[in-house]
């Protein structure tokens, strides 16, 4: 029964990553999420429903469109199926019970996320709102249970914690940088994003998440900005960082905490 649940999982996480190749495509074009059907970009031909299946028809069809043949961006599967191993991973630590929707839509939100920020650098809205109040809910639904195998929220005022924390940094250095250098260093949207990690991970996932977020964010982000015409003023998306910051910190956070501690108080 438990391999047979755990196959649901999976398979749930790649439907739902499918709808949410359809968010990163059609949201920065302003298109609708919901008509018109499935279609070729290329070719503007409807997907069929046997065409439409998560992972395997991209890998029957060789990547490709059946009524043109032009290429299909591996984005399609690759978001497929790393939503269904979340959805799996997510499924192993928190097991049937009702939390696991709660998170499973954080994972997904956050790859969105991800993606929509590195195609455009914006980090919709309406994903950050909804995230703070999916946030709220696994620290109501946490509250008064056992420590999660997940670095997720422990309780309400765990999550109202975060959001102020992770919000309010971020908030802070948006002031600091517009209050001094006359524009703006970072984008809002990243401070709406740290109220949403805030709200599923708890004050203390968010501080990791910052931390995570920062340093990778300055390893490979500042190389990248040295080598363009516009320097330092080149427009870094953060909200990708932040993103693998938070995924990572969902699944190992305790074991990071552990370390953490075993680094500034070494037995």
């Amino acid at each position: 029964m438990s391999a047979l649940l755990a196959f649901y999982a999976f398979a749930v996480g790649a439907v739902v990553g499918s709808f949410l190749n359809v968010v990163i495509h059609r949201w920065p074009r302003s298109e609708s999420i919901v008509f018109p059907a499935s279609h070729c970009g290329s070719c503007n031909a409807k997907i069929k429903p046997y065409d439409n299946i998560p992972i395997l028809s991209y890998v029957i069809l060789r990547g490709r469109c059946r009524a043109c043949r032009e290429p299909y961006s591996a984005r399609y599967p690759l978001v497929e199926l790393a939503n269904a191993l979340f959805y799996l991973a997510i499924f192993q630590r928190t097991g049937i019970d009702v939390s696991f929707i709660p998170i499973a839509a954080i994972a997904s939100m956050t790859i969105v996320l991800i993606y929509i920020d590195a195609e455009v650098q914006m980090l919709p809205s309406v994903i950050n709102y909804s995230g703070v109040v999916v946030g709220l809910a696994i620290g109501w639904l946490r509250a008064g249970q056992e420590t999660s195998m997940l670095a997720v929220s422990e309780s309400l005022i765990d999550s109202a914690a975060g959001v102020v924390i992770g919000a309010g940094f971020f908030l802070a250095i948006w002031l600091a940088y517009k209050l001094i250098r006359k524009v703006e260093g970072m984008g809002q949207g990243d401070i709406k994003m740290m109220a949403m990690v805030g709200a599923a991970l708890g004050w203390y996932g968010v501080l990791e998440v910052m931390l995570i977020g920062s340093v990778v964010g300055a390893l490979i982000g500042v190389p990248i900005a040295l080598r363009t015409e516009k320097k330092m003023r080149y427009e870094l998306p953060f909200g990708v960082f932040l993103g693998y910051g938070t995924l990572i910190v969902l699944f190992f956070g305790h074991t990071l905490s552990e370390w953490w501690i075993g680094l500034l108080l070494p037995r």
